[in-house]
């Protein structure tokens, strides 16, 4: 059954691999499944047909036959869950991994984000010189105690899971604001995840898309 995966018509990052496309294309190709990918423009995105998929008109939207999914979590899990590669077969180790998932994207993101928000959407308020040093301080408390966790491991519980491939996705936006190189094991843990060559087809194919040249084989 064919998967259609929408994404930015273009990605305000240009390509980096930072929008959330990228990570559901990682899993895909972590799982070995083939999928195609329908652009949608900004303005596509606010209208009925794309809010009826995905009622905050956000990207990415995951279909499957009858099947239409949102959010970059829920459609990850859903692929891990049918598909090898992503889950381990353990059912405590499995936990773990759904857990690790939980942590990226509402443990970990947050702060990422709110510091996208105040270098871009308020880069011009009174307050963001004053907010923008607290916002990096959360940030760095995050890292500092993901990094502690990790230690010296090279994934974060036994071998590689979901949980890593969106812990990995979340940490790769902080790379624009240089916060990473604070924190060498987290760095070598992204790099890791970069090298994955499932994560490299990922990449290539988005930057493909974006810069509508035809991705390595």
């Amino acid at each position: 059954m064919t998967v259609t995966l929408t994404a930015f018509e273009r990605s305000p990052d240009g390509g980096m691999g930072l929008a959330r496309d990228t990570r559901v294309r990682w899993a895909l190709e972590e799982a070995g499944q083939a999928y195609e990918v329908r652009p949608v423009s900004f303005s596509a995105m606010k209208e009925p047909a794309h809010l009826a998929a995905q009622p905050f008109g956000q990207i990415p939207v995951y279909q499957e036959g009858d099947l239409v999914l949102f959010e970059s979590g829920a459609i990850i899990f859903h692929i891990a869950s049918h598909h090898s590669g992503l889950f381990p077969d353990d059912a405590n180790a499995r936990a773990r991994a759904i857990t690790w998932m939980f942590a990226a994207l509402n443990t970990v993101e947050p702060p990422i984000l709110e510091l996208i928000t105040v270098k871009f959407l308020e880069g011009d308020k009174p307050w963001n010189k004053d907010r923008l040093p607290l916002v990096f301080d959360r940030i760095r408390h995050r890292l500092t105690q993901l990094s502690a966790r990790l230690g010296d491991a090279d994934w974060l519980d036994g071998a590689f899971s979901a949980g890593d491939l969106l812990m990995v996705s979340v940490l790769l936006r902080t790379r624009p604001s240089g916060i990473l190189n604070e924190f060498p094991s987290l760095a070598a843990y992204v790099a890791r995840g970069e090298a994955r060559p499932a994560y490299k087809r990922a990449f290539a194919a988005q930057l493909a898309f974006n810069t509508a040249q035809p991705a390595a084989s």
